[in-house]
């Protein structure tokens, strides 16, 4: 129940202790809560990982894709002077 209230904002107050079951009812709410911002956060962090791979195989690519349109306008400033 301290815990509860840390992280509600409430630092200093007095708590009653809670039974065992209370007690174990509050811990496993706790838990659930935890468990479901850690799998959020695991999800935002690879679908960043995702975006970010993505992202750079767009670049690659279009890197890739201009460096063959330059060495292609190389070849045909070849011929255009050999003629």
């Amino acid at each position: 129940m301290r815990t509860k209230m840390r992280l509600l904002g409430f630092r200093g107050a007095s708590v009653k202790p809670l039974n065992e079951e209370a007690a174990a009812e509050l811990g496993a709410e706790l838990l659930g809560e935890a468990l479901v911002f850690g799998v959020g956060g695991l999800c935002l962090y690879l679908e960043y990982l995702r975006q970010a791979g993505q992202g750079r195989r767009r670049e690659e690519h279009l890197d890739r894709a201009l460096q063959e349109l330059r060495a292609h306008l190389d070849e045909l400033r070849q011929e255009l002077e050999a003629l």
